[in-house]
């Protein structure tokens, strides 16, 4: 499998990736003129807490029934999700209620990735290097990943969602935003790979050109200092 020739926090020269950069960074200056706090607040926070949150899976399986849509605007959904000592997995919905418009593994443990959230600005970079234009960026398979600069390897988009990834997309389909702990599909699993994390927010999705979209997380109402979290997509030539 070829190598990636560069991150994309090196390779600054590429025309699509400096125009979502460049939305990031000014989206980051407007988050430090709201506030001077230390430690950045917001739903990226909540993963924390997520031993403090087993009591909340009822509450999940109630908020998975069929109700109205929450969301009144155009903000796409993102779900982190994963086994404690597994891997984590990243799904990207237009809808709560629709089914993924792009789900991957990503080739880095949960325990990892938590690490990487320990700063306050997290930027997820998936890079792939076709040789083609006819398909649109996210319907690419082959990813290279990085998180924060640090490459972890390739991951393959899903064509066909698993039992794990459906079900933790049935129990959320009445959530918005939020973090907790869903059971698992089976007692087995849940011993084996411990809890069942997530973590739902809304994002702001930015299409750079044919080559690159980039999606943006927004943070709660109220959380002036939250963490900033993005996601790119680029098209390497």
């Amino acid at each position: 499998m070829p190598s990636v020739h560069s991150s994309p926090f090196h390779q600054m020269e590429n025309p699509a990736l400096v125009s979502l950069l460049q939305h990031t960074t000014n989206r980051e200056k407007r988050s430090k003129s709201r506030g001077s706090g230390g430690g950045g607040g917001g739903i990226f926070r909540m993963f924390k807490l997520l031993p403090m949150l087993t009591s909340g899976c009822k509450m999940v399986a109630l908020l998975g029934r069929p109700r109205k849509q929450l969301l009144t605007d155009h903000a796409t959904t993102g779900t982190l999700f994963g086994y404690r000592r597994g891997r984590v997995s990243l799904a990207i919905q237009e809808d709560p209620h629709r089914l993924p418009i792009f789900v991957i593994e990503l080739p880095m443990s949960s325990t990892a990735f938590q690490k990487e959230m320990a700063s306050d600005i997290v930027r997820l970079s998936l890079e792939s290097e076709t040789k083609t234009h006819k398909k649109k960026v996210l319907e690419e398979y082959v990813w290279g990943v990085y998180c924060n600069g640090r490459k972890y390897g390739y991951s393959i988009r899903r064509k066909h969602m698993t039992d794990d990834e459906l079900h933790v997309m049935q129990s959320l389909r009445g959530v918005s935003m939020g973090a907790g702990v869903l059971p698992a599909l089976s007692e087995k699993e849940s011993t084996v790979d411990g809890e069942l994390t997530y973590m739902r927010a809304r994002f702001d999705r930015v299409v750079g050109s044919k080559d690159s979209e980039a999606f943006h997380m927004i943070n709660p109402e109220g959380a002036a200092d939250g963490q900033e979290l993005s996601i790119f997509f680029v098209r390497i030539h």
